[in-house]
């Protein structure tokens, strides 16, 4: 592979990979609103749908439309890729673009399962550009839910002990699928979905949540399969310690009529609480003080600054900046792995009935290449089984 043109004093040359509903609503307005400030350029788009893609670019007056990856990487040599793809493609999609020197943005769920993350963060590296050197190209999972202004104040009062030590959580996901929603083929399904609500609809905040609080260190579960005829759940609970010693409760479904998200965060000093739904802006958030708190320090803690909503552009702009300077991106490698630890952690957590401690799912354990782990009950008919909870977590 011939070294990419540096970056800085340029346009970042991006391609879009897929072209359904989060490529059109998410990403390719973000790219177009940096596009606009002179920050990117949107090259490609690949779809196996010729007609789908043709239409996307014209519709996004993208010059270039093409029904095979591999040809579009070779020809437009794009500095970033967004994957807009179902799960089951992102791990053979990121590791060809970065085989060809590409960032990668890459829709979560980001990849099946912990093996899939770590086969990707292995094409991961340092190539030389010309002058000097560049790091990267890196992989990053869109947790746009980090990104924002309120995320970032909240982040940094924790991070200071300004609320003093957290020590209760809530992060609850209760949103409402229909069967209308499972009737597309490649949802509820293990090995295209990666699993359920957990997966599927839960990590955004349990990611948020890790990233407020920090590493996790041993999570307890259980899951249903309570309404929808699938092969993964459709809902979850656990209790999670972290490993500052809070302690949070998990709740992820998919059969809630009254659909909300929320995290909530009891300190010493005050309650941080977000609700919304499907994105966040400084007004979603509250901090209410202890009783004893002096008004004048509580009132401090109010300041979230300009409001900047979460948001694929939010983190996009991130994204750039990391990309110009070379530096690895936040939600990329052991930062975007975290979530899908936790999220595998629950689901053996659940289907074996042991508590999971942090670290212990690598090569060698059935969770680590499936999230059912062949689990009794839950792997689908054509999967071995495992012969008992014990042998799960020896």
């Amino acid at each position: 592979m011939s070294p990419s043109a540096p970056l800085v004093g340029r346009r970042i040359r991006a391609a879009v990979i897929g072209t359904g509903a989060i490529a059109r609503g998410s990403h390719l307005p973000a790219l177009a609103q940096l596009a606009a400030e002179g920050e990117t350029e949107v090259v490609a788009a690949v779809d196996i749908d010729a007609t789908a893609v043709e239409a996307f670019c014209a519709e996004g007056g993208i010059p270039h439309a093409y029904t095979d990856l591999e040809r579009m990487l070779a020809e437009q040599r794009p500095d970033l890729v967004a994957i807009c793809t179902p799960p089951t493609l992102h791990r053979e999609q990121s590791v060809a673009a970065l085989r060809a020197g590409a960032w990668v943005w890459c829709e979560k769920p980001p990849v099946p399962t912990l093996a899939d993350y770590d086969a990707v963060a292995a094409e991961e590296g340092t190539r030389e550009t010309a002058p000097g050197g560049q790091g990267g190209p890196y992989a990053s999972i869109v947790f746009q839910h980090r990104f924002g202004s309120g995320s970032r104040h909240v982040r940094r009062l924790l991070a200071e002990q300004a609320l003093g030590r957290p020590l209760v959580a809530h992060c609850q996901t209760t949103w409402y699928r229909d069967t209308a929603y499972y009737a597309v083929p490649w949802r509820g399904r293990w090995h295209t979905e990666g699993g359920g609500p957990a997966m599927g609809h839960g990590i955004h905040q349990m990611d948020l949540l890790l990233d407020l609080l920090g590493p996790w260190s041993e999570v307890r579960a259980m899951a249903g399969r309570l309404v929808h005829d699938v092969e993964t759940e459709d809902v979850s609970t656990a209790l999670v310690r972290f490993e500052n010693g809070a302690m949070a409760t998990i709740v992820n479904s998919v059969l809630s009529p009254d659909e909300v998200s929320r995290i909530r965060i009891d300190c010493e000093l005050a309650t941080v609480e977000l609700t919304h739904l499907y994105g966040h802006s400084n007004a979603d958030w509250r901090i209410t003080p202890a009783r004893d708190v002096p008004g004048d320090r509580a009132a401090a803690w109010q300041d979230f600054g300009a409001d900047v909503p979460s948001s694929h552009l939010a983190q996009l702009r991130e994204l750039v900046a990391s990309m110009r300077a070379g530096e690895r991106p936040r939600s990329s490698g052991a930062d975007g792995r975290t979530s899908l630890e936790l999220i595998s952690a629950l689901y053996k957590a659940a289907f074996t009935d042991v508590t999971v401690k942090r670290g212990e799912i690598g090569p060698g354990d059935p969770f680590y290449t499936a999230l059912h782990g062949g689990a009794p009950g839950w792997a689908p008919a054509a999967a071995p089984a495992l012969a008992s909870a014990e042998e799960v977590s020896a």
